[in-house]
């Protein structure tokens, strides 16, 4: 080859060189180019998604927050409507029963509860409920103190019907003939003493007193039906001796049993010497 034919090889060569050279720099320049603009969508897709996200939490967040607010005025309305309705029964539990029984305790409980609008619900919750069982304990504290005032009552009322009765039956024993039934009646059942001794008994205190319990010889100080002298000695048989036919009917038949034997060996003393 000559020198010229060499020369021109040489040449080409070099320029084929550098037309590779070049094709490879725009391939890879192409190449990065659009890596950088898939990239770049990349980074606009991810970002549209995230602010997409972001609002999407934005928003429950919200919901969130509006849902606890709605909750938490109606949890508060209603201890607010059940601290009113707890209130109203138990003013009118302590109007009825604090001249029955203590309701202080109810009544501060009432007080604190009153400030509904300055608590939060729960503590509202947690008073409505100690005020409605307090109130149950007031309500069963005057309950009892009903019942036994009621029971109080009826046996005062027994008591009063039964001294009545005793009154009644004392008047009725103190007449003459009560006081001759009572002396009959222990006559015969503490001494055995029969009609006879009986009849010789009204004859007897007939003289002596009429059988009037209340009867008193202004002389010598004897009392009584018997006429004891003094009075005082029937205390033996009861300290109402003043008052009670009875008591002194038991003395007179005592004293006559002791001194005389019987009625009628007394009412014949009498007799003879004007005295028994």
């Amino acid at each position: 080859m000559s020198s010229a034919a060499a020369s021109r090889a040489t040449r080409r060569a070099a320029f084929a060189a550098r037309r590779h050279s070049y094709r490879s720099k725009l391939v890879i320049a192409t190449a990065v180019v659009a890596v950088g603009l898939v990239a770049g969508t990349g980074f606009v897709v991810q970002s549209a998604v995230a602010d997409s996200q972001a609002t999407a939490a934005a928003h429950a967040v919200a919901l969130a927050r509006t849902q606890a607010s709605l909750d938490s005025t109606t949890e508060k309305s209603l201890a607010v409507a059940n601290a009113q309705t707890a209130i109203a029964a138990a003013d009118l539990v302590v109007a009825e029963a604090q001249a029955k029984t203590d309701t202080s305790g109810l009544t501060s409980t009432i007080s604190t509860l009153s400030n509904y609008t300055l608590l939060d619900p729960k503590t509202v919750t947690g008073l409505t409920a100690q005020t409605a069982e307090k109130t149950t304990v007031v309500v069963a504290a005057a309950a009892e103190a009903d019942r036994v005032a009621a029971v109080a009552a009826a046996q005062a009322a027994a008591d009063a019907a039964a001294a009545a009765a005793a009154a009644e039956a004392l008047a009725e024993a103190n007449t003459p003939s009560g006081a001759k039934a009572t002396a009959e009646n222990l006559a015969s059942s503490e001494y055995g003493w029969g009609s006879d001794q009986f009849s010789c008994l009204v004859s007897l205190w007939q003289k002596e007193s009429g059988w009037s319990y209340t009867a008193s010889n202004g002389s010598s100080g004897a009392a009584g039906i018997p006429q004891a002298l003094p009075g005082s000695k029937m205390a033996s048989i009861a300290s109402d001796w003043q008052t009670n036919a009875a008591t002194q009917v038991a003395w007179g038949l005592k004293y006559i049993a002791s001194s005389y034997g019987s009625p009628c060996s007394a009412w014949s003393h009498s007799q003879s010497v004007n005295w028994y």
